[in-house]
């Protein structure tokens, strides 16, 4: 449960054609591969899920978690899972910092292999994402220090080959590499491409050799590194660099880069490079849903990443400009693939990227869009909401008016209520407990979405009839980290709840 007064705070037939060819490539025998599942970040898989109907095995996935109260101020980052069923899971294992990767067999749990890092955080609020990527010649690729990548192949064997890449040269690293460790981190989940090249973003808080500027790094699949500051990338001298916990996105032919740069304020841009060159070809600068002049935020204890969907549209979500007038909600901005026509916006964004779900999985629906989005859609008691929680099916392309701010926003095809009171708010007519994802799998083979909640319990959203089915409660719900669902290519469903990486399947029969 992470509780958000804590923070701190039509589509013609070739259209269709193309989503199909999209989720065919994205989904059918593909492994789950990083934040999202894939390089779009779209949670959509096509392998029809276990039934939710026991705990299979489970696993810490951080050792030393720090406790508030009930609250723990972490996000943990997404397993992936391989061809051959071999969870791999980043697990912190110190009060403040330590991680290692951990290879797990998906059917039993059993540990295959373990590897440290020396990977240390940059300076944060909420402990950020730490991300594994899990590229296409079945190579693991996790951060270690210096902003260095370090790398496992033949994850599904006890045994492997590892190395060291590194963006600015391998040279310069061994040459200082105390310097480096003590000054550059990389501070966003790694994300590849369908050839194995990696980006990420990365902080620099000192001097080095070469001068390095926070921003955005590539490392070619050979291990050729190159980089890009995110003021230069932006051309604009106040920009800092990428914020915490932001996967930077592919486009549907890898060949642009997205991902969102923020000044000391969080105030910035959505940008588009050349995935080869890293030179910028587009950037927009993201505003409030209310005003054209204020600038929207982006905060570093937020988990929204760019999402692509399968017609090249750019989703991202944001805070808004004034604290509270949208109930913290933040916004979930739209535009075009060349990020020059901005489009109808949703009513939450800030904490969450979108999942994409086929308008076919929507029985009920009778637009003219050949998808829809899923997005989480609290509505947070305390902060002015109703504390009506709900996760919610929107249209990108048909609008309403929104019930807080009167703005015009994606309309709501589906809806569903949180199902657990909030006694902590009890006061508040209907308040429930809220949604603690962050990207949500979509089972298209079942028409649902694997959802979880602070009340300890995981769900499946049934979209044909609208209904949560399945509860499975894992904990007794307490101050949960927001995390995202996953399903394996054998069905399994993972899940974190209270710093444990749950395997969700069917009953013994």
């Amino acid at each position: 449960m992470i509780r958000f007064r804590h923070r701190a705070l039509v589509c013609s037939s070739l259209l269709f054609a193309a989503l199909i060819c999209h989720v065919r490539a994205q989904s059918i025998g593909l492994p789950w591969s990083g934040h999202g599942h894939d390089a779009q970040h779209t949670g959509l898989s096509q392998v029809s899920s276990k039934a939710m109907q026991r705990i299979l095995w489970q696993m810490p996935v951080d050792l030393a978690p720090q406790y508030v109260g009930t609250t723990l101020y972490a996000h943990y980052g997404s397993p992936v899972v391989t061809r051959q069923n071999t969870v791999i899971v980043p697990v912190k294992t110190g009060a403040g910092d330590g991680f290692r990767i951990e290879a797990h067999d998906g059917a039993t749990g059993g540990t295959k292999w373990q590897m440290g890092t020396g990977y240390t955080l940059p300076a944060h609020n909420w402990v950020p994402h730490y991300g594994v990527a899990l590229t296409p010649k079945n190579r693991v690729c996790f951060a270690d220090a210096g902003g260095t990548v370090s790398y496992r192949d033949a994850p599904d064997a006890g045994t492997g080959g590892t190395g060291k890449m590194v963006f600015y040269g391998m040279a310069s690293y061994v040459s200082d590499s105390a310097t480096f460790d003590a000054n550059v981190r990389i501070n966003t989940p790694i994300t590849t491409d369908r050839y194995g090249n990696l980006f990420f973003g990365f902080v620099v808080t000192g001097v080095t050799n070469p001068a390095l500027q926070s921003g955005i790094a590539r490392i070619a699949e050979d291990g050729t590194g190159s980089w890009v500051s995110a003021s230069s990338a932006a051309d604009d001298g106040s920009i800092l660099r990428l914020p915490h916990n932001l996967a930077p996105a592919l486009s549907n032919d890898h060949k642009s880069l997205y991902f969102a740069v923020m000044d000391g304020n969080g105030f910035g841009y959505l940008l588009m490079l050349d995935s080869r060159t890293l030179q910028t070809t587009g950037k927009v600068r993201l505003k409030d849903v209310l005003s054209p002049v204020d600038d929207a935020r982006m905060l570093d204890d937020g988990t929204a990443s760019p999402m692509v969907g399968p017609d090249g549209d750019v989703y991202f979500g944001v805070f808004e400009h004034s604290w509270g007038v949208n109930h913290y909600r933040g916004w979930l901005r739209h535009y075009d693939k060349t990020l020059t026509q901005a489009k109808v916006s949703g009513a939450f964004g800030w904490d969450h990227t979108p999942s994409v779900v086929p308008a076919s999985l929507v029985a009920s629906y009778q637009g003219t869009s050949k998808y829809l989005l899923l997005s989480k859609y609290n509505n947070y008691a305390g902060v002015g909401g109703d504390g009506h929680n709900k996760l919610a099916v929107l249209d990108p392309n048909d609008t309403q008016a929104d019930g807080v701010t009167g703005a015009t926003v994606m309309k709501e095809i589906l809806t569903v209520l949180g199902p657990t009171p909030d006694d902590e708010y009890a006061s508040v007519p209907g308040a429930v407990r809220e949604w603690c994802v962050n990207t949500v799998a979509i089972d298209a083979a079942k028409k649902s979405a694997i959802v979880h909640s602070e009340d300890g319990k995981v769900y499946r959203w049934d979209f044909k009839t609208n209904s949560l089915i399945e509860p499975l409660t894992l904990t007794p719900g307490i101050g949960e980290a927001y995390t995202p669902s996953v399903i394996g290519v054998d069905g399994t469903v993972y899940v974190i709840a209270n710093a444990v990486l749950f395997a969700i399947g069917e009953a013994v029969p």
